[in-house]
């Protein structure tokens, strides 16, 4: 009434609560067909969420102008910085997409003019502000230092494979060979194969780790490597993510507690120091990558040698444990010569 509009009956049209339910139960179905990860799905309800209480569980979806989208648009980011509201209105577009898609209104929401995502400026400006998502040796090496044995050995993964908390919390003991010193485990999210060389320190880090796992409260739990003290995963597709929260303590006990860090800069610290090695396939394959649009070489790429995934991670090894110049033992000072003798010309 106060945009102008006749208000529609509750009655004879989609309803929001009516399109989020249809689009709830959809994407449901995705999750419990292995098509769509759980967290995605907690991500969407709770967008989900947020749109009914901000534009009215009985509000005819027809009836929905650009102004209200504004004002949801506007509400968001009080709260949000730039990259989380973009992503919030990419998910708003995907739902009251599938209400069109789907054939439940005859025709798109028009959402106005100001309903996007920041642009690509203002993204650069909230990354700057924030500072690199990355770390120093010296900054792994005090992590290393402060931390338990599951988390140390969680670090290291972290740095020496592109390991993020999803990989982490689902890692398989039957991936890793640590006799060889290999992993060969799909990513969770792209199911992509990944096979990565394990450093020395890794390895031992992960047989102290398998020595001092807790028994697991379920027994197909197992077969995990990673347990919390009380026998549990550490993955769980929530944004309270155990290993979030675990490595957020350790950051504030080391001091590194500034924006911008969390556990997934390890990976973000592997992407840019492996990629100095000058093998940008590799450092792909190390990580998981899809191939990035019309990558028709990724398509006809069979693998990738043993030997090029070697010299990446013994690439960033050397970063990692590189000695710093002017520490360690002194150089003795070079003995001082004897002042020659003048020799007296005779006569």
């Amino acid at each position: 009434m106060y945009a102008g509009r006749t208000p529609r009956p509750t009655t004879g049209g989609l309803t929001v609560r009516g399109l989020v339910n249809r689009f709830l139960t959809a994407k449901q179905q995705l999750v419990e067909s292995g098509e769509l990860a759980p967290r995605s799905f907690a991500d969407y309800h709770a967008t989900c969420a947020r749109v009914v209480a901000a534009l009215g569980r009985d509000r005819l979806v027809i009836d929905l102008a650009p102004d209200d989208f504004e004002a949801l648009r506007s509400t968001v980011a009080k709260t949000w910085g730039p990259v989380a509201l973009g992503n919030e209105i990419t998910r708003v577009r995907v739902l009251f997409k599938y209400g069109y898609d789907a054939g439940l209104i005859d025709r798109p929401v028009r959402y106005g003019p100001h309903f996007k995502r920041p642009s690509k400026k203002v993204l650069r400006k909230a990354r700057h502000e924030k500072g690199p998502r990355m770390f120093s040796a010296a900054d792994i090496k005090a992590l290393l230092g402060s931390a338990t044995k599951p988390m140390k050995a969680m670090i290291l993964l972290g740095v020496n494979a592109g390991f993020g908390n999803s990989d982490l919390g689902t890692l398989p003991v039957s991936a890793v060979d640590l006799k060889g010193r290999w992993i060969n485990y799909p990513r969770p999210k792209t199911e992509i194969p990944r096979r990565v060389p394990l450093w020395a320190e890794t390895v031992t880090a992960l047989k102290e780790a398998l020595a001092s796992r807790p028994m697991p409260k379920d027994p197909d739990d197992d077969r995990l490597v990673f347990l919390t003290k009380y026998g549990l995963r550490w993955a769980k597709e929530t944004r309270d993510n155990p290993i979030s929260k675990e490595f957020a303590k350790l950051l504030q006990e080391v001091g590194l507690n500034r924006p911008g860090l969390s556990f997934y800069a390890l990976r973000h610290t592997f992407e840019t120091i492996g990629g100095e090695a000058r093998d940008q396939v590799a450092v792909d394959a190390i990580m998981g990558h899809a191939p990035h649009g019309n990558d028709m070489s990724a398509v006809y790429r069979e693998g990738i040698s043993d030997e090029r995934l070697k010299r990446v991670t013994a690439h960033v090894r050397k970063w990692m444990f590189a000695k710093v110049k002017g520490r360690g033992k002194k150089k003795p000072a070079p003995a001082k010569r004897a002042p020659r003798r003048l020799r007296l010309a005779a006569g």
